[in-house]
């Protein structure tokens, strides 16, 4: 039975609006804005890598609208001007110009050395943005306005690739020392001010912006892992803009105040094929056959979820009408296989999702442990492969548009999120041959065919597709429901 907010237990909500206390800045008016007030915002998950942009704390500084990138994407995922106005493709080379009267938060101009130095930073990265993954990427100044980029081989998706915020564009200064600060070297609507560790950020509006000024003064930041906290900041009105509202708790507010929106994320368990239990591929059957994923979606998401036929969901629709069959291997019995299984406590239904698979795994045969932790403190654990399963919502399309990229990187050999630790020459080939196919139905068909070379392994099993509930306050206007969590505060977003 949903019960309305006012019912809500009064130390609860007292518990976590006090974690929430005195981090937001004045949100008084400013006099140049004509709408007013300072955005505040409370934020999932804290930086992890002290906000560089070579690392998923990128999309944090696309959400504010801080750091920009070469080009954007349309919500069909086709590559659209940003800080390049045009681009031609010549064999391996892309030409892109650039737009003019851009600049640098610290006053220095957008040229093409500025292009260069950002992308040449990001190639040499180690680890390598996800988006590179398989790609070896090389930029040259072509006179003052354009930038020639050239790969190893032809790739069509150049564009698409450098949408990714982790490819964006920062001044020189960003980069002197051993590790990339994006404070106050961005050009986009908001200034990138001061960094509080892992505890809030704050941005201020830059008036010299090449779009225009933006309608809001500032945005103040505030990390809140706990969901329980983030809502209770949108009830109490501490928060003006909140990410990832826990099912849970969505139930809890005002419905008019929050937003479902349908995201290319799937909550998939990855299975250890290196080492332990699953290297065993019969076990990993079994495992298949034990989950029920629609008493999770039903139990633990209360609905607001989609049951996974495959990795992509229905936000790639087109990836249904082109699935078949899959071939995969007989289930072993599990026999009291000791397993651990490892997620963690920022997205909330996470630890309920352990616990259920936790059940249905035990009544499978296994035995199973359990290790919940803050992501920032398991996420070196799970890439090293220190678990036998890993329970993960990832997104399928975050950084190219293109799910060739994602399935690379969590599926090749040689992939940059490979959780799973998988080393299979079919998928391998099969990631091969879709990164390659240039962009439209050929390599739709070619994605879907790389997708069933995965769940052939049974390396990842796909559970339920998210979508996630975002908390707008009554007085705010044009706040972005953006499905690949590239934007939140934009240009036009403001607080009446």
């Amino acid at each position: 039975m949903r019960l309305p907010a006012r019912l809500v237990s009064l130390t609860a909500v007292t518990a976590a609006s006090a974690l929430l206390t005195g981090c937001f800045a004045s949100t008084g008016t400013d006099g140049d804005a004509g709408e007013g007030k300072r955005i505040r915002v409370a934020h999932m998950q804290p930086p992890r890598s002290g906000l560089s942009p070579l690392s998923d704390d990128a999309f944090k500084l696309s959400r504010w609208s801080t750091a920009e990138t070469l080009v954007k994407l349309d919500a069909d995922g086709n590559a659209v001007p940003a800080l390049a106005t045009e681009w031609e493709q010549s064999g391996r080379s892309w030409t892109f110009t650039l737009r003019d009267d851009v600049t640098f938060h610290d006053g220095t101009e957008l040229t093409a050395q500025a292009v260069v130095n950002s992308l040449t930073k990001a190639a040499a990265a180690s680890p390598k943005p996800r988006i590179l993954d398989g790609v070896e990427l090389t930029a040259k100044a072509d006179g003052d306005n354009r930038v020639t980029v050239t790969t190893a081989a032809e790739d069509p998706l150049v564009p698409q690739r450098l949408s990714s915020p982790q490819l964006s564009i920062l001044a020189a200064k960003a980069y002197q020392g051993k590790t990339v600060n994006p404070v106050g070297a961005g050009t986009g609507p908001f200034e990138l001010t001061k960094v509080n560790g892992t505890t809030s950020a704050t941005l201020d509006r830059y008036d010299a912006y090449w779009g225009g000024k933006a309608k809001a003064p500032g945005i103040d930041v505030k990390f809140v892992p706990d969901g329980t906290a983030r809502a209770a900041a949108l009830r109490s009105g501490e928060a003006d803009i909140v990410e990832a509202i826990p099912v849970s708790q969505a139930a809890l507010l005002d419905e008019e105040l929050i937003t479902e929106v349908p995201m290319p994320r799937t909550n998939t368990l990855y299975l250890n094929t290196d080492n332990g239990v699953f290297k065993d591929a019969s076990l990993r059957a079994a495992v298949r056959e034990a989950i029920d994923a629609e008493s999770i979606v039903k139990g633990v998401y209360e609905s607001r979820a989609d049951v996974a036929e495959g990795l992509l969901g229905p936000a790639l629709p087109w990836a249904a009408d082109l699935r078949s069959d899959v071939q995969r291997a007989k289930a072993g019995k599990a026999d009291g296989q000791t397993v651990t299984i490892g997620t963690f406590t920022d997205r909330a239904e996470l630890p309920e999702v352990a616990a259920a698979l936790q059940q249905q795994l035990q009544k499978a045969g296994f035995k199973v442990k359990l290790d919940v932790r803050e992501y920032a403190n398991i996420e070196s654990d799970a890439l090293a492969g220190e678990f036998d399963a890993f329970i993960l919502s990832r997104a399928t399309v975050l950084d190219s548009g293109d799910p060739a990229a994602y399935l690379y990187s969590d599926f090749a050999s040689d992939g940059s999120f490979n959780i799973s630790q998988l080393a299979d020459p079919t998928v391998d080939k099969a990631l091969k041959k879709a990164g390659e196919t240039n962009v439209g139905d050929a390599r739709r068909k070619a994605i879907v065919e790389a997708e069933a070379a995965v769940l052939g392994t049974d390396a990842a099993i796909p559970m339920l597709h998210e979508r996630v509930i975002q908390g707008d306050a009554a007085g705010v206007v044009d706040a972005a429901h953006d499905p690949r969590e590239r934007e939140l505060v934009t240009v036009d977003t403001y607080v009446k």
